[in-house]
């Protein structure tokens, strides 16, 4: 496929410049973003609203298709908790980034596809019952997999995994909030579109739009108190976050291609593989990290960027694709 050929290439050339001119600020392992408890709950509550958002979509007829059909389905499970975290840990030993935004990159790559993917991929001409079905699926497993997957390779990398043996992080409570902020709204959504479909309806017209309002509000939110260390980090993080993000992109793709799925299939993957859902991983920041400088910033940075990357991609893949 030409347009993955010229995308590795770009990301090569993107690498070397990286490499030769990218300099890590020194304290940024040291920064703290100001978030308090009352602002927690709030985040995480948005979460779970959007998260709501996709399950208005969905219905059981949708995963009945799409599992008739089920190599697109592991080929998404294998391109989002397998194949990019592993290609992320690469991507950090070439870099060598300061160890928080080493972290930062794989609690990123650890979170599900973004809700945003489904209105992506449908622009994109993708495959829309597969993308929120995958969204669903990936939101499920996510319970089980961020955490496991931020356990693995957080500490097969010793920069990174002095962090986590410092903060001792408590597996099963990350999994427990995981599960509240992501599983619960996915099940009155579902139960909401099975018994009241025409309220159903109604709200996702709304859902739709709002929960896009609601995700740029996230990451608002998280760093207006801290616009100051936002600003002076940000050059730290923006061509990490570039090369991180079409990694995410290429590995859709690629698991795509080997699996040799439709065309429709394999803009779906890519959407999916490279938007993440940064808002759940602000959410475990300042939970667990205490708004970890590195982290937070990187997170903060991919919510915004995914969006351009996102809407840039789709547009290609409608009109050239």
């Amino acid at each position: 496929m030409n347009f993955v050929n010229l995308k590795t290439i770009c990301l090569y050339i993107l690498l070397i410049v990286l490499l030769t001119s990218c300099e890590q600020p020194t304290n940024i392992d040291e920064v703290r973003l100001n978030f308090s408890t009352d602002n927690v709950i709030i985040l995480n509550l948005s979460l779970g609203f959007i998260m709501f958002g996709v399950a208005l979509q969905l219905r059981v007829s949708n995963f009945i298709q799409v599992f008739k059909f089920p190599k697109s389905v592991l080929a998404g499970f294998l391109s989002q908790f397998l194949a990019l975290p592993l290609f992320t840990f690469l991507l950090i030993l070439v870099l060598q980034p300061s160890p928080s935004i080493a972290l930062g990159m794989i609690l990123v790559a650890s979170c599900p596809g973004g809700n945003i993917s489904n209105f992506m991929t449908s622009f994109a001409k993708g495959n829309t019952a597969l993308s929120v079905c995958m969204t669903a699926i990936a939101s499920i497993l996510a319970v089980f997999m961020t955490p496991l997957n931020l356990s693995i390779w957080g500490n097969l990398y010793q920069p990174t995994s002095e962090i986590i043996n410092e903060i001792s992080i408590d597996f099963f409570e990350m999994l427990e909030i995981i599960g509240v902020i992501l599983i619960l709204p996915l099940i009155i959504g579902m139960l909401l579109r099975n018994y009241l479909p025409k309220v159903a309806d109604g709200l996702n017209k709304f859902m739709q739009i709002g929960s896009l309002v609601i995700f740029v509000g996230i990451v608002y939110f998280a760093f207006s108190a801290n616009f100051d260390l936002f600003t002076k980090y940000i050059g730290a993080v923006l061509f990490i976050v570039l090369a991180h993000n079409s990694v995410g992109i290429l590995t859709g793709l690629l698991i795509a291609k080997l699996f040799k799925l439709p065309k429709e299939d394999k803009k779906t993957l890519a959407i999916e593989t490279g938007i993440q859902n940064s808002g759940l991983g602000l959410g475990l920041i300042f939970t667990f990290f205490d708004g970890l400088g590195g982290m937070a910033i990187i997170a903060g940075w991919w919510g915004i960027w995914h969006i351009l990357s996102g809407l840039s991609i789709a547009y290609f893949f409608r009109k050239k694709w």
